[in-house]
């Protein structure tokens, strides 16, 4: 997306914009007022708009401009080129693609594209780019370092070739080439991370925690929730009468999206206690869209939750630091430590299939015989029948 900005030194607008994979600014003569924004604004989306198309002359609209050369002499060397350069090709990959994608989705995609992609390969002729480049940019991604001043892992790695694969391999099957990503493998893996908290460390958290988020951590404990799908729960997707919880929407980034995929879009169960917690919770915010909510009503911020209720729990508990996610682990792992049923549970958890628990959860499955909920619900009041909670 461009902008529009203004000089300080001369007051007048200017856009900011890419194409071709590099960032243009062109100054106009305009003075900085609503109405010159409005008309910049206009230019700004037409020029958008045929960069989208691919009809669009630089030299049409900046005459004047340095950059027009230079764009006009790759449009003459391109022309020369059996297939179009991987920056035009990206960015008419990206657009097709966007309609089937979430926006967080393309947020992460397009800053992938910005920040890896266009200034590896943006230049280079898409059927041009070898197999060994591929490797080599990938190797050079193993030597960058990220917020945290480590090394980007093997995950993060892979997440960052996956749109380069796709392009190249759309590429290939439009202009009938062979991709020359053909044999390379993503990198390895570490399984997930488990570390499940036990059912004697879960009362101490819902015993000790702050009152006004004991409801909000019994939910995450004992449904499994991801945390944009609690953030986001709104009271219309809880049902009393049928005891479930629909699993509509998510916040993310401060925005409602869908669900993660089809199988995310679940109805879950409610124990006893997620019932009672629930009810208990529509007392405070039942008047509110969101079930759990700031003062004004507007969702919560996870990080914000995370850093001023959640780590400084764990501390004053002695627990081991464990990110907040590490309460969905655990409401699996203290299912298969019911009895649940593995297909019972994979619906609770989103999954479209038993594959994933298996393969996360193995060493927390038992001889599992139950198929209903009751083995969690025994499991539960064996183990808070006499729980009551400090007066608020």
């Amino acid at each position: 997306m461009g902008s529009i900005n203004s000089r300080p030194e001369t007051g007048k607008l200017f856009i900011d914009f890419r194409y071709r994979g590099k960032r243009c600014r062109e100054q106009t003569s305009l003075v900085d007022t609503k109405e010159n924004r409005k008309r910049v604004q206009k230019l700004l989306d037409r020029i958008e708009a045929e960069i989208t198309l691919g009809t669009f002359d630089y030299a049409k609209h900046f005459p004047g401009s340095s950059k027009a050369q230079q764009f006009k002499e790759m449009q003459v060397r391109s022309r020369h080129l059996d297939t179009p350069l991987f920056s035009d090709f990206a960015e008419v990959w990206f657009s097709e693609m966007l309609i089937q994608w979430r926006k967080s989705h393309s947020d992460t995609v397009r800053r992938t594209l910005n920040g890896y992609l266009l200034p590896a390969f943006g230049e280079k002729e898409v059927g041009r780019i070898t197999k060994a480049e591929i490797l080599e940019f990938r190797a050079s991604l193993a030597k960058v370092t990220s917020r945290s001043n480590k090394p980007l892992s093997a995950s993060r790695i892979n997440h960052i070739i996956t749109p380069l694969r796709m392009i190249l391999n759309e590429a290939a099957n439009r202009y009938n080439f062979s991709s020359p990503y053909q044999g390379i493998k993503s990198l390895k893996v570490p399984r997930t991370d488990v570390e499940p908290f036990t059912i004697d460390e879960v009362r101490l958290i819902i015993e000790k925690v702050r009152p006004d988020f004991r409801d909000y951590y019994t939910v995450r404990f004992f449904t499994g929730m991801r945390t944009a799908e609690i953030d986001g729960l709104q009271w219309d997707a809880v049902d009393f009468d049928r005891r479930q919880i629909m699993v509509r929407s998510t916040i993310v980034n401060g925005e409602v999206q869908s669900t993660k995929n089809d199988g995310s879009f679940r109805a879950i169960d409610m124990s006893q206690l997620v019932f009672d917690a629930l009810k208990h919770q529509y007392e405070a915010t039942g008047d509110r869209q969101y079930v759990f909510c700031t003062r004004n009503g507007s969702p919560l911020s996870h990080n914000n939750v995370t850093k001023r209720v959640w780590y400084p729990l764990l501390r004053h508990l002695g627990l081991r630091k464990r990110r907040p996610y590490q309460t969905r682990h655990t409401a699996a792992t203290l299912w298969l430590a019911a009895g649940e049923s593995p297909e019972w549970i994979a619906r609770q958890m989103g999954h479209s299939t038993t594959e994933m628990l298996f393969r996360v959860y193995s060493r927390y499955v038992p001889n599992l015989t139950r198929q209903d909920g009751s083995a969690f619900e025994r499991l539960l009041k064996s183990n808070f029948n006499d729980f009551k909670p400090d007066a608020e």
